[in-house]
């Protein structure tokens, strides 16, 4: 009997290892550290600074959206009213 290795070779397997290393990378990873980098930075970016995170966020725009349900960018404000 054939196992799954013998029937799929070394470069078929390499090549969708990197595909779901670059997938995970633009969904996943790239997407997070922009969000961080976005929380930490965004009262005091400066003009080119936010040109080059709203050109980020257009690119990683599909990762972005996975997690904007779960994250709040929002300030915390002075409290109640």
């Amino acid at each position: 009997m054939e196992t799954l290795f013998n029937v799929i070779s070394l470069e078929t397997l390499l090549v969708i290892g990197a595909y779901v290393a670059l997938g995970g990378a633009y969904l996943v990873v790239v997407p997070l550290l922009l969000y961080a980098w976005m929380s930490r930075r965004w009262p005091v970016m400066g003009k080119y600074e936010r040109l080059g995170i709203y050109s980020l966020v257009f690119l990683f725009f599909p990762g972005l959206i996975v997690f904007a349900p779960f994250l709040n960018l929002r300030f915390s404000g002075q409290g109640e009213v």
